[in-house]
């Protein structure tokens, strides 16, 4: 089963798939910088940021890399 047939089922019995997949993908962006979920979900990261946005978490203070080297 793919994403599309899966989709297309639920749409069939009328469950409302965009909002659906829109507040799950709110809901990880809380626990996790956009650019991760948008990678993940091979999503773009602007269309990410601006669900990111929207959730009321930005992740402005996420700085990526290798934090466990000493300086």
């Amino acid at each position: 089963m793919t994403p599309e047939t899966l989709e297309l089922r639920l749409r069939h019995l009328a469950f409302p798939t965009q909002r659906g997949r829109t507040a799950a993908i709110r809901h990880l962006l809380l626990q996790a910088p956009a650019p991760v979920v948008a990678r993940m979900l091979g999503n773009h990261d602007d269309t990410t940021a601006q669900l990111a946005d929207e959730a009321g978490r930005t992740w402005r203070h996420y700085a990526p890399g290798d934090h466990s080297r000493s300086p």
